[in-house]
């Protein structure tokens, strides 16, 4: 590949990296189906529960409208819970229910497992190149998000 075919080739291929593997998640699935930024808000508040709407806009690099939308549907769906600030009565402060927590453990570990046995079939090369290109993806994320202001 030429050196000038490199921005082209990433920016194609992890997004249908991201869409086949939620096809082979959700293929067989008999729950609702937990959408790709669904799952990615809901481990973001399971990681840190009381967190707000405008701070999880910020670190999902969504628009806070947006992530309104998909804390509403989490919401309507028993998998959040949503509360008022008690130092800022316009704020909502964002936690995961014992129904999010499953299904969100569910989705891990149906996508860890999936990950896994793809990566199993690749040959040890291919494997040691994947894990040797995560820090210069990462740094890559990073320098996308600098500057990065949503609005």
């Amino acid at each position: 590949m030429a050196a000038g075919d490199l921005p082209d080739e990433l920016a194609g291929l992890l997004p249908r990296i991201q869409r086949l593997a939620r096809r082979r998640l959700w293929s067989g699935l008999s729950a609702r189906r937990l959408r790709g930024a669904h799952a990615e808000l809901l481990r973001l508040v399971a990681d840190g529960p009381g967190i707000r709407v405008s701070e999880a806009a910020h670190s999902l690099c969504l628009a806070p409208n947006s992530v309104s939308t998909l804390v509403n549907h989490l919401v309507a769906e028993g998998l959040l819970r949503r509360e008022k600030d008690a130092q800022d009565g316009r704020a909502a402060l964002l936690y995961p229910t014992v129904a999010g927590i499953g299904r969100l453990r569910d989705w891990h570990a149906r996508r860890e497992a999936l990950f896994r046995e793809h990566l199993a079939g690749l040959d040890t090369a291919d494997r040691a190149a994947l894990t040797a290109a995560l820090p210069a993806l990462n740094r890559l994320a990073a320098s996308l998000r600098e500057g990065d202001e949503i609005a």
